[in-house]
């Protein structure tokens, strides 16, 4: 059975293609390669094409057939959402719609959804479940806010049964160390403190030290690339056993500073992490934090290789053996 996994040449997306490889599918990827790697696909045919171009989209189902979406494709910088919005509206949304209209046409009508907790906004002191209100404070997370109203609409209007998959903070890497996570540019933490690790940048540098926290920085709750992944078979699974749509927040429960992440980098790597101190940045909100038990409860999902050790371990072995970033 092939599945169409949209974004397939990123970092969530390769991992999803490996993943779907091993449980017996074939992975199509359709992706314009902006952000992702070509070097990424290989676990089934790449597509090249964007979801702002009906056509390409019409072109990936006319010559593959999917039977279900694994929608992955977006823009997803919170800095950038907070200076350019227009780009989030445009890309995540309109380009969701798209892939949404075509699947219909061809019908296929079983998609899962990558989203995020930043749909609920910056809620302190409060563990996120799915029944907590969504109030994003960004164009980000107002995006796939909207994306998922879509696809509620779409089912009462036309049958498009959903996943939804609320991510919490991905990390880590493939244990194989075959793909992993990079970015252009580089944004997510762990990386970029591996990369102060490694010498590729001079310093990390910690935004804000005076958050309402124990250590005055920023806490979010990480998930392991693998175990994110494992949670989309089973989703996956879900849809194609007949199962109703269903939302799904993907955390552990555990929240860590950034202060606790860089110096859980230093243990794991035994080498210093450069540091440097600077002002807050607009949308970043104080703890993110998952208070879930339905993805363990309904799917049976569990996050076996998601302590920050482990996550660093998997993410250092990639960065050290990754041609590419050089």
């Amino acid at each position: 059975m092939k599945i169409l996994v949209t974004g397939g040449a990123g970092y969530i997306g390769s991992h999803a293609c490996k993943a779907l490889a091993r449980a017996g599918f074939t992975p199509v990827t359709l992706d314009n390669l902006s952000t992702g790697w070509k070097d990424a696909v290989k676990f089934g045919p790449l597509v090249e094409g964007d979801l702002s171009r009906r056509a390409d989209i019409d072109r990936a189902f006319a010559e593959h057939d999917p039977k279900a979406v694994l929608h992955f494709a977006a823009v997803s910088r919170v800095d950038e959402a907070m200076r350019d919005p227009a780009l989030y509206w445009r890309n995540n949304v309109l380009g969701s719609l798209n892939l949404v209209e075509a699947a219909l046409a061809h019908g296929c009508r079983d998609i899962v959804f990558s989203s995020t907790c930043a749909t609920y906004g910056d809620q302190d002191n409060v563990l996120l479940d799915e029944t907590t209100p969504q109030r994003p404070i960004n164009a980000y997370g107002a995006s796939k806010a909207a994306i998922e109203i879509m696809l509620r609409d779409f089912e009462a209007a036309h049958g498009l049964r959903h996943v939804i998959f609320r991510y919490f903070n991905v990390a880590g890497a493939d244990p194989d160390a075959e793909i992993g996570e990079f970015h252009r540019p580089e944004t997510h933490l762990i990386p970029i403190v591996l990369d102060a690790v490694a010498g590729k940048r001079e310093a990390i540098t910690v935004f804000g030290t005076d958050y309402p926290t124990p250590d005055g920085t920023c806490i979010r709750d990480y998930v392991h690339v693998s175990d994110l992944i494992d949670a989309h078979i089973l989703g996956l699974r879900w849809l194609l056993d007949g199962k109703p749509s269903r939302d799904f927040n993907l955390g552990t429960g555990d929240g860590f500073s950034v202060r606790e992440v860089i110096d859980a980098a230093r243990r794991v790597t035994n080498r210093d992490v450069p540091t440097n101190i600077g002002e807050r940045r607009a949308g970043d909100a104080v703890k993110l934090v998952s208070g879930s038990s339905r993805a363990r409860e309904e799917l049976g999902w569990a996050a076996t290789r998601s302590t920050m050790p482990k996550m660093i371990e998997d993410a250092w072995r990639w960065h050290q053996v990754a041609d590419y970033r050089q």
